[in-house]
């Protein structure tokens, strides 16, 4: 499968969140030790927002993370306060820039590890059930961007979790139909440029790893010599697949069936389910 990151918070460059930790994203596209796969090189995606548009600005490519020039040569340029990074690890779809992630629609951004298990038979019927306006839109065959693109048919742009609710429920439904025991694998990250929703779930209750970062006022108060948390502000947040590091007390499971919200003020976390179709 896959593994992402996002970060939301004071800008910082790409380099800083991508590159420098010592368990950063591009030291897992080759040496993951919490995904199903060690390593994750079936291509890459980074998006970011910048203060003159409103729309993110996306880098997908079909070849590893761990050996783009032209990734390194960004990383030290592009500075945001809003990243996704995702490394991707194929579940049959094909290896192309279109089926790399972050998808992107107008101002959102959505990425997924996990997978909809029997999607080849499910794919006409799912995507049969995407808005006719918005399904044009759709690049590639992955199963994630069907997902992102049932979402936005559910009103992403007014309730996102309800919106992901419904696109789950819809999902398990029609798995169901085809006779798939555990239709849905999630772990998904979404994104209006003001606030990241993340989700972890799945049909079995067995959920791919996900983790948030521990608010900096503390961390700083624990690790005072840490010089990067002196210059983020304290309500800046990395949701990662897996932790970037072992610093004591810095990363917090994502509790199963559950989504937060990344956000100005306090963040969130509730319970998540699928709403039946």
């Amino acid at each position: 499968m896959c593994r992402w990151l996002a970060y939301w918070g004071t800008p910082v460059l790409l380099d800083t969140i991508l590159y420098k930790p010592a368990h950063s994203l591009i030291d897992q596209s080759l040496h993951s030790k919490l995904g199903v796969e060690t390593t994750n090189g079936d291509g890459f995606g980074v998006g970011w927002y910048s203060a003159h548009n409103d729309t993110p600005a996306l880098l997908r490519d079909v070849g590893p993370a761990w050996n783009n020039w032209n990734l390194r040569e960004l990383a030290d340029h592009v500075r945001s306060p809003l990243f996704f990074a995702h490394i991707r690890a194929s579940t049959g779809t094909a290896v192309q820039q279109s089926n790399c992630h972050p998808f992107r629609h107008g101002r959102w951004m959505f990425m997924h590890n996990g997978a909809v298990e029997g999607f080849p038979r499910m794919r006409r019927e799912l995507s049969m059930l995407v808005d006719p306006g918005l399904y044009p839109d759709i690049e590639g065959t992955t199963d994630s961007e069907v997902m992102f693109y049932l979402a936005l048919t559910y009103g992403l742009d007014q309730d996102p979790p309800a919106a992901v609710a419904r696109m789950a429920g819809v999902v398990e439904r029609v798995g169901r139909d085809h006779g798939v025991e555990f239709p849905l694998q999630m772990t998904l990250a979404l994104t209006d440029g003001e606030r990241v929703w993340v989700f972890r779930y799945s049909s079995a209750r067995a959920s791919r790893s996900l983790f948030y970062s521990s608010r900096v006022d503390a961390l700083r108060r624990l690790h005072p010599d840490i010089g990067f948390l002196r210059h983020v502000s304290d309500e800046s947040r990395l949701v990662v697949s897996e932790p970037l590091g072992d610093l004591p007390g810095a990363w917090n499971e994502v509790p199963e069936n559950s989504y937060g919200v990344v956000q100005p003020g306090n963040d969130e976390l509730h319970r998540f389910a699928p709403v039946a179709a």
